[in-house]
């Protein structure tokens, strides 16, 4: 006998992602625990029965965000050739700007609560972790050497996602991403554009 997968119903789809969109609104807005089911029902225009059809509580949908987010920073890097990446590390950022530009909107209201600290932390490990693993299978260097250059170099990717989000953003996301991709490979001196005797 074998079973058939069903496409996931439309109707559900585009519920769940209003409830996610309405609490990420929210989570820009106020603190994760003053938020209610009230505010993420009225904000996402359902009422509370059909939140609960869902979801349990408030703290299920924010497990929920964080997981899709860092699946689909996961999914992105596994989709890049890392071995070619060493030369061109252009494309590791043109995949991390693509998925926010994806969703600006949504990515804007995650990552401008300061308080919201658990989802940077997912990403920031989901990233250090990946990019760990890739680059130990193609450049000999020392582990300890390898994690202060992470934690320094995508810590310090996420900080500045974070701040641009908070600002009035102003500058294009390419732009912050050029930046970011400058600093992390050419250091202080390829973000300045200046030479030291």
């Amino acid at each position: 006998m074998t079973t058939e997968k069903r496409a996931p119903d439309r109707r559900v789809i585009k519920t769940k992602r209003a409830i996610k969109n309405a609490f990420a609104k929210l989570l820009s807005q106020k603190d994760i625990n003053d938020i209610t089911i009230s505010d993420i029902a009225a904000e996402a225009d359902i009422n509370r029965k059909t939140f609960y059809n869902y979801y349990a509580g408030v703290h299920e949908v924010i497990d929920e965000i964080e997981n899709d987010v860092v699946s689909h920073f996961d999914a992105a890097l596994t989709e890049i050739d890392f071995k070619n990446s060493l030369n061109r590390p252009n494309l590791i950022f043109e995949k991390l700007t693509n998925i926010i530009n994806a969703d600006m909107d949504f990515f804007g209201y995650l990552l401008s609560m300061n308080s919201n600290v658990s989802l940077s932390s997912k990403i920031t490990d989901m990233l250090t972790g990946k990019v760990k693993t890739l680059i130990m299978q193609y450049v000999d260097v020392d582990e300890v050497h390898v994690d202060i250059m992470l934690e320094f170099m995508i810590s310090g990717m996420v900080a500045v996602y974070r701040r641009w989000f908070n600002s009035d953003r102003s500058e294009p996301v390419e732009e912050i991403s050029s930046q970011i991709k400058t600093l992390a490979f050419q250091g202080l001196n390829g973000f300045l554009d200046i030479e030291l005797d």
